[in-house]
């Protein structure tokens, strides 16, 4: 059964936003810790708070993660469960 082109546009987005290392890294993060914010993640990840936030968005916006504002801070947690499943389906082909 062929799939709808607009079901194929949000996959291929779905994959580049996917594609990016730096997303990858907080995406692992967040799945080990259940859920940081900014500050947490730039010292678990050593990167820049830019390098962060810029993903964090991205990610958010592509309903990814979940955002959830706590006073002037906001804690970041992975929403869609799939992308577990998907990370160790890739890593584990990548593996062998």
């Amino acid at each position: 059964m062929a799939l709808p082109p607009a079901l194929l546009d949000h996959v291929a987005t779905r994959f580049r936003v996917l594609g990016d290392p730096n997303r990858l890294r907080i995406i692992e993060a967040l799945r080990e810790a259940g859920e940081l914010n900014v500050g947490e993640l730039v010292q678990r990840l050593d990167m820049s708070q830019a390098n962060v936030s810029k993903p964090l968005r991205v990610l958010h916006d592509e309903g990814i993660l979940h955002r959830r504002p706590q006073g002037t801070a906001a804690y970041y947690s992975v929403a869609d469960p799939t992308i577990a499943d998907l990370c160790e389906l890739v890593c584990d082909r990548l593996r062998t």
